[in-house]
């Protein structure tokens, strides 16, 4: 076990560290737990090689949006702020002070274990082990084919990660949507459409082989 991925778990609630503790656990991880801001910079301080790190916001010593951006200045480490306040400026406030992430409660912590570990897959910079033409690195927003680099927007190139990560997996259009946009999205799927086809012009014969359409289902990276 000394070898699995360490998860920072930051929340004054007893309650609801161990709650998320027990199940991170039970999916593998190690845990490392602290009750306040401080604390928490002085646990990350101790293991900068935690694979992400969960906040609450309002914490004794040092407040979420505190530590979240003392971590950022050091460190590109996930991080996803999981916190009862859910205004629209709260969550602003989060990502502005780099996070990856925002969870609010209540939550499903089976669910945040799957959010955390979307996240991670998306953190490590991914390479097409059929094709090796293709590189996509999440952390510096690249992708270089053939040596060259694309240039996508930044929906293209999430969706092209989306599809990336999940090789051999059809897609719907809605499920693009809320992958890329997120549920809030009040366009249609014709904008799927759209970026699609800018995707694949841009990425030339690649793109054709590769990006299929699955005809009444949606798309698929095909390996």
């Amino acid at each position: 076990m000394d070898s699995a991925l360490k998860i920072i778990i930051a929340d004054d609630e007893p309650r609801i560290s161990a709650l998320v503790s027990d199940f991170f656990t039970a999916a593998g991880y190690k845990t490392l737990v602290a009750s306040d801001g401080a604390e928490a910079l002085a646990v990350f301080g101790e293991n900068t090689d935690a694979a992400a790190v969960i906040l609450d916001i309002m914490m004794p010593e040092k407040n979420g949006w505190e530590v979240c951006r003392e971590i950022r200045a050091v460190s590109s480490v996930p991080i996803i702020m999981l916190t009862a306040r859910a205004e629209e400026f709260d969550q602003l406030m989060g990502f502005e002070a780099g996070a990856d992430e925002y969870v609010t409660k209540p939550f499903s912590p089976a669910v945040l274990v799957k959010r955390v570990e979307a996240l991670l897959r998306r953190d490590r910079k991914i390479e097409d082990d059929a094709d090796k033409g293709l590189t996509v690195n999440r952390e510096s927003y690249t992708a270089m084919l053939d040596g060259k680099q694309l240039e996508l927007t930044v929906k293209e190139f999430e969706i092209l990660c989306y599809l990336w990560e999940n090789k051999g997996r059809v897609f719907s259009r809605e499920q693009i949507l809320s992958a890329v946009w997120g549920y809030d999205f009040e366009g249609d799927s014709r904008t799927v459409d759209s970026h699609m086809a800018r995707l694949r012009i841009k990425l030339g014969d690649y793109g054709s082989r590769h990006i299929k359409t699955v005809y009444g289902l949606g798309y698929k990276f095909e390996v």
